[in-house]
């Protein structure tokens, strides 16, 4: 199903929407369309075009900062389901510094990794294994992450301009 990215008035990305709470949301006139597709839902008085993005008319006060959670999902799609030792498929997760030798489960200690070198990295670092990490160090993904993560999926291309840099 379609969706659609939500904007506070600030045009600060909130959440994301299927497309017919966005079409709602737009008729109950609590948000204005900014992009749409180039379909168009029609009832018996009224046509919409589908939204892609929208933006609240009233501010939200958000009161904290979300952040993306540690699990394997968020690493798998900050990864891209790349191995990040070798570039084929991941299907695991691997921490650099291997935690039995004080490594931490933190977002730049933990990369996607298939079978093959996770099993041939085994408990030593990459160095002593004599592989190097394909992309560099691995990083927390950046401010708007958390939505990307959720999302499965790459985003519409019109909302580009208002995610920014989100990995």
């Amino acid at each position: 199903m379609a969706q659609a990215l939500v904007l506070n008035a600030s045009f600060e990305p909130l959440s994301v929407v299927s497309a017919r709470r966005a079409v709602v949301l737009v008729v109950r006139e609590k948000a204005e369309l900014v992009h749409s597709q180039d379909e168009v839902w029609r009832s018996e008085r009224l046509e919409v075009q589908v939204p892609t993005v929208i933006r609240l008319r009233r501010y939200v006060r958000l009161p904290y900062r979300r952040r993306v959670p540690l699990n394997r999902r968020a690493v798998f799609a900050r990864d891209l389901h790349i191995c990040q030792y070798c570039g084929h498929g991941a299907e695991n997760l691997d921490h650099v510094v291997p935690r039995s030798r004080g490594g931490t489960h933190t977002w730049e200690n933990v990369v996607a990794a298939c079978r093959r070198c996770n099993t041939r990295k085994g408990d030593r670092t990459p160095d002593e294994a004599g592989m190097g990490l394909v992309v560099g160090s691995p990083r927390a993904p950046r401010e708007h992450g958390w939505l990307l993560v959720g999302l499965g999926a790459p985003p519409h291309p019109s909302w580009h301009a208002y995610l920014g840099a989100a990995r």
